[in-house]
């Protein structure tokens, strides 16, 4: 069914309408010539079952339904058709000049209307220089964003009416348009949490970035720095200040064009993940040993880069390379039977499970709480190492410990 079948009809409404407001209902059944009755009569083809039902109107539903002479449908299909037909050109342009907020206000908690719509609307919608729950106007507005795009939020209803409610659907997004809107909503200016989050999302468009350039603090800067995917013109501006092009260095998604444009901050780009091969190799020709300890520890080490970091004969380096979880399993093994890096190959959870069982045996202190803290050791030793005291709560945190007592589901051993 759509909604040309019911123009120039007669439904009976029972119960309410759950999307529109009541005087907006009304209005759009007026626009598609559709008549609107709480009773039955000889001119009533179809019914529309709304919220808040009276028990007569359950009973009367109950008895046409019986009667099998009319089509039913419920007020979320209805409502939908409704919104389906919405021009969105000429809504605009009557709450434009009609300057009516409370209609405004109805659309922009209306679930039914397209996203494109909505996000149209809310730009519209003015908060008068307060916050997003400073007044009944702004709580309605914000708890309707807040509900639209929400995960789960059946799950967390009370996050609807809390400022935390915006900042996590920046954490959880990947919609472009949504960390837009949210950026230029008047009260996010007042809450540096949220600014900081959209300067550090990876889909925060690049308009916002340039806003944030422009007018920003320092702060909300400083977080641009950390974003892994910032737009290059924004981060030739950015980096012009040393401490933001030092953050740069150590985050941003790294290509020969930035590599070469932050290669004044080496220590800062041996530590950046996203470097290739090419790139670690150059950075190990530098004769400077904070560069190569920041590489050694680097969780994209590349196999021939920690081959010439060992070739170095570095102690220090060698310890960073070997509690590493990128260096690959040969070394490893190489490492354990060299007898002299039992302490880092016990923290590194890429170390080999039977080495892990021969390092449990030492009975040395450090070693048994690096173990209680590593996500490889096998799960019957931590279930021996959570029986003392001193490496309890290291296990207890252990997340593969966790996972294994949540998928047993036989709780914590006390």
């Amino acid at each position: 069914m759509n909604l040309q079948d019911l123009k120039n009809r007669t439904i009976l409404l029972l119960g309410k309408s759950r999307a529109f407001s009541e005087d907006e209902f009304l209005l759009q059944l007026q626009f598609h010539h559709i008549t609107l009755t709480k009773e039955p009569n000889v001119d009533v083809e179809f019914v529309v079952e709304g919220r808040m039902m009276s028990p007569y109107e359950q009973n009367l539903s109950d008895t046409l339904y019986e009667e099998e002479k009319y089509a039913f449908m419920a007020i979320d299909l209805f409502e939908k058709l409704l919104a389906q037909e919405i021009d969105n050109d000429t809504l605009l342009m009557s709450l434009k000049l009609s300057n009516d907020k409370k209609r405004l206000k109805s659309f922009l908690q209306n679930s039914c209307i397209e996203d494109a719509l909505f996000f149209k609307l809310l730009k519209m919608y003015s908060f008068g220089g307060e916050d997003f729950f400073e007044n009944d106007d702004n709580r309605d507005v914000s708890a309707a964003l807040i509900a639209r795009f929400y995960e789960n939020i059946e799950r967390n209803h009370n996050v609807q009416y809390a400022t935390t409610g915006i900042y996590h659907l920046i954490t959880q997004t990947k919609n472009e348009q949504l960390l837009e809107a949210i950026a230029f909503l008047e009260p996010s200016k007042k809450h540096p949490k949220i600014l900081k989050a959209l300067a550090l999302h990876e889909k925060t468009p690049r308009n916002v970035l340039k806003m944030f350039l422009k007018k920003g603090d320092e702060a909300t800067k400083e977080a641009m720095a950390y974003n892994v995917n910032l737009d290059k013109s924004i981060a030739r501006e950015l980096i012009k200040n040393k401490k933001f092009a030092e953050i740069a260095a150590q985050n941003i998604r790294l290509d020969e064009e930035m590599f070469l444009l932050l290669s004044v901050c080496k220590h800062a780009l041996a530590a950046n993940e996203t470097l290739n091969e090419v790139m670690q190799q150059e950075l190990v020709t530098c004769n400077d040993e904070m560069i190569h300890l920041a590489l050694a520890a680097n969780e994209c080490l590349h196999v021939t880069t920690c081959k010439h970091l060992l070739c170095l004969n570095n102690e220090k380096i060698r310890q960073v390379i070997y509690a590493n979880s990128a260096t690959p399993r040969d070394i490893l093994e190489s490492a354990y039977k060299e007898g002299n890096y039992n302490e880092p190959l016990s923290r590194n959870n890429a170390t080999p499970q039977n080495i892990l069982e021969e390092l449990f045996k030492c009975g040395d202190a450090q070693i048994l709480l690096n173990l209680a803290k590593n996500e490889n050791t096998p799960v019957e030793i931590l279930y021996q190492l959570q029986l003392e005291s001193r490496f309890e709560r290291a296990v207890k945190t252990n997340k593969a410990f966790a996972k294994h007592i949540q998928n047993e589901n036989i709780g914590w051993l006390v």
